[in-house]
């Protein structure tokens, strides 16, 4: 058997010195692991081989679990920051009319929203004094917030409804009612003896609101609003 070595010197000396850059290198410890199974022949199992195929593969799945872990604590706490900016912004108001410009402004351009929808219901002949505040206002009969966040359907309403739907018509959002794809409805309880109102937040991004999201977040900012709201309307 000849004693020259078959690879070059320099590599030789390089993997010699520093043998664990090889076993760190998945690209070249699968080639090795392949030239070994090749000199091995067909007729025989690696069971070792198998085993880190799979110890392989786990890893993979581990690291893709671990990215996706990272990248939604990221968003979650983007999220916080959106909120806690707009809830700020939502303080700032010293006149009901601030407010109003604030949902359709600057409040609604944190949240991201591309339509914003303050909905208060009134009795018969009650709403007269909110009339003409802006179309950010809308004032509703008895009854509509239930019946719109269920579509009319005779179920309960949770305090936050996502949902990708474009509006059923131009009642509540006017003419952007067209352009929207999901929307993220509030119901505000505006303390006892009064109607209920709700916050509506349109989007023209149809992933933007999903039932599939949580909603602990917007559920904060509107028993912020609520609580808001009370103090106008006391």
């Amino acid at each position: 058997m000849s004693s020259t070595p078959l690879m070059d010197d320099s590599v030789r000396k390089t993997i010699l010195s520093d043998p664990e850059t090889v076993l760190e290198d998945q690209d070249i410890m699968r080639a090795l692991v392949a030239a070994n199974d090749q000199s091995m022949g067909q007729n025989i199992v690696d069971l070792r081989g198998i085993a880190m195929e799979r110890l392989e593969a786990r890893l993979d799945r581990l690291e893709e679990t671990h990215r996706n872990v990272i990248a939604a604590a990221y968003e979650n706490l983007a999220g916080t920051n959106q909120i806690h900016r707009a809830v700020l912004k939502l303080l700032d108001a010293t006149r009901f009319d601030e407010l109003l410009t604030g949902l359709k402004t600057e409040i609604g351009d944190i949240l991201r929203v591309d339509a914003m929808v303050l909905v208060l219901e009134t009795g018969s002949g009650e709403g007269s004094q909110l009339d003409g505040m802006g179309d950010v206002l809308h004032v509703a009969p008895k009854g509509f917030v239930d019946d719109y966040i269920s579509r009319g359907r005779n179920t309960g309403t949770r305090p936050v409804t996502l949902r990708q739907a474009q509006p059923r018509d131009g009642t509540l959002y006017g003419e952007a009612a067209g352009d929207l794809r999901s929307e993220a409805l509030i119901r505000l309880d505006l303390g006892e003896g009064r109607l209920p109102g709700m916050l509506a937040m349109g989007a023209e991004d149809p992933h933007q609101f999903t039932p599939q999201q949580g909603t602990d977040l917007l559920s904060f900012f509107g028993g912020v609003f609520e609580r808001t709201m009370r103090r106008w309307l006391s």
